[in-house]
């Protein structure tokens, strides 16, 4: 659909020629799934045959959640062109085709610097820069910049939950969207908590009521009400929560937990009529969404062939966000091959302290995710040594790579003391060091390697059996590389360097040549599986870790 900035022929021409925009807001409290159901919705119109665009505009001052912690704020999810943005934009990915680019995230952090800018360049002539109308003005710009020619929908999804004081100025420019770009052309979406009070013996509609009266106070009328709920939430609750918060019943819609699977999320949504709802709303097409290969892929998920179990050693284990790509990713892998994986989240530390046969034992593949900090290193480094020895599948991810290195230089190669400099700036051994073009920087947010890289892919690898292609293209985000000075010490020993960079200047992949399955990566190819899709190097490790089980029941010594 083409856009028209000033449509000449009244509203009916305006739904023909506009960008939709459809606003995701969320209500009660935090962590109710906001970015899931968004790129559910996406997913859906998709399905449908339309050009969607995503978009979360997050209400925290830092400029983006690359120098945050992962308690804090969860995994950074890196994007082609470098950027590093909110984890929710992995589910954009995983759930739709929509390309994402820096326009797709942003932060007050960002606003404001993007401002204050504008006022020192004397872009205001003189004028007093204020919220209103210059920080709404800046937020409308960021959200009118993603649409344009050919895009049918726009899904934008304000972070944080209504009432929070930081999340006002986001609320505000959207009502500000919806008054000015026409209200027959946005749709707003609120996703608010029905709590089932076990001591009353029922569900609790007030929340909800409550949050949409705080939303209707600064003039925003949901269109539609999505209520997360652990119970069924029955006809005479969706009539009360449609007369007290002005909406038809028919556009109160359930979503219930879901225990077995978030990729349930989508059909669930088709079933309540979700997808119509906006599309009637907006002046949509009508269609059915085409949803088959995702049915296919949960009755894959609900009736597997096998059953293995991986071990994830990392830094921060018992924190799921903080490798939600990760986990997703083995998920895919699983669904692509008919295998059930149960995942053992296993803290680095604790493979220090207890070692890693006791941590370990039972698990039929080891992978040690990216990260920084010189904590559980010694434990993970520990866990690959187990896994090289025992001839268990092994993936390194970034910083698992690294931690492979160091193992293999110290136990196979013999060099004592081997390390990164990002841990020991002394080591006898720097076998990781910082790169190059990282020497001379100060400043920590966005200065890594970051985004799309091109590699080429050395035949006769792993790497090449599981990809099939000489080029490919992953993401990165580090500062430190392999150290080349070690690079023929190690290859004699029985590293493979099985991939480079364009120039053959940084390794991109190393393997062990008398190991079955041993591959660890500088990037991170979890940034890149999607559920319809599994990244090939994590549908080859979960095939060796099966295979390995498989061989085990057969072997005269099981």
């Amino acid at each position: 659909m083409k856009q028209a900035s000033s449509p000449p022929f009244g509203k009916f021409e305006a739904k023909i020629f506009m960008t939709k925009h459809i606003f995701v807001t969320g209500g009660v409290v935090s962590s109710l799934g906001k970015g899931l159901t968004s790129a559910s919705i996406g997913m859906l119109l998709e399905r449908r045959g339309l050009t969607v665009r995503m978009q979360k505009l997050d209400p925290y001052i830092n400029v983006d959640p690359g120098t945050m912690s992962p308690y804090q704020h969860g995994e950074v999810y890196v994007l082609d062109d470098g950027s590093e943005t909110d984890l929710d934009l992995g589910h954009y990915e995983r759930f739709t085709n929509s390309p994402l680019t820096r326009q797709s995230n942003y932060t007050t952090g960002q606003i404001y610097l993007s401002v204050i800018e504008k006022e020192r360049r004397g872009e205001f002539l003189g004028k007093t820069v204020q919220v209103i109308p210059h920080i709404t003005n800046e937020i409308k710009q960021c959200i009118k910049g993603i649409g344009g020619d050919g895009v049918d929908v726009v899904i934008t999804e304000i972070g944080g939950t209504v009432g929070d004081i930081e999340s006002q100025p986001f609320l505000e420019a959207i009502r500000q969207f919806a008054h000015e770009f026409g209200k027959e052309n946005c749709l707003f979406i609120h996703l608010t908590l029905v709590p089932w009070l076990k001591v009353a013996g029922e569900l609790k509609t007030k929340p909800t009521q409550h949050s949409v009266g705080q939303l209707r106070q600064i003039g925003i009328q949901p269109d539609i009400l999505i209520c997360r709920t652990e119970r069924e939430l029955p006809n005479e609750e969706r009539a009360k929560i449609s007369l007290f918060c002005n909406l038809p019943q028919e556009a109160v819609i359930e979503e219930r937990d879901k225990d077995f699977s978030i990729y349930e999320v989508p059909l669930s949504l088709v079933e309540d009529g979700l997808d119509e709802l906006c599309a009637k709303r907006l002046g949509l097409p009508s269609a059915t969404p085409e949803i088959d290969d995702w049915r296919d892929l949960l009755h894959r998920l609900r009736n597997p062939e096998a059953e293995i179990s991986i071990a994830v050693v990392g830094k921060y284990a018992e924190h799921k966000d903080a490798y939600k790509s990760i986990y997703e990713a083995i998920d895919h892998a699983g669904m692509a091959n008919h295998i059930q994986i149960r995942i053992g989240r296993i803290r680095a530390e604790a493979v220090e302290r207890e070692g890693p046969e006791r941590v370990l034992a039972g698990y039929d593949g080891v992978l040690v995710p990216g990260g920084f900090g010189e904590r559980g290193i010694e434990g993970k480094v520990e866990a690959i040594r187990w896994a090289r020895e025992r001839k268990i599948p092994f993936l390194g991810i970034c910083l698992g790579m690294q931690c492979a290195v160091i193992e293999f230089a110290r136990n196979v190669v013999g060099l004592d003391g081997a390390h990164s400099t990002e841990f020991d700036k002394n080591s006898q051994h720097p076998v990781i060091a910082l790169m190059d073009e990282q020497q001379n920087i100060v400043d920590k947010g966005g200065t890594m390697r970051l985004g799309a890289q091109i590699a080429d892919v050395k035949p006769g690898t792993t790497a090449m059996e599981c990809y099939q292609e000489n080029t490919i293209s992953e993401r990165h985000r580090h500062r430190w590389e392999f150290n080349n000075t070690y690079r023929q010490q190690l290859e004699a020993s029985g590293l493979v360097i099985a991939a480079t960079s364009k120039n053959d200047s940084l390794v991109e992949i190393v393997e062990v040549a008398d190991h079955p399955w041993f591959v660890a990566v500088q990037y991170h190819p979890e940034f890149k599986s999607k559920p319809t899709c599994s990244h090939k190097l994590f549908s080859g490790f979960v095939k060796a870790a099966a295979k390995r089980i498989s061989q085990s029941q057969f072997s005269p010594t099981a």
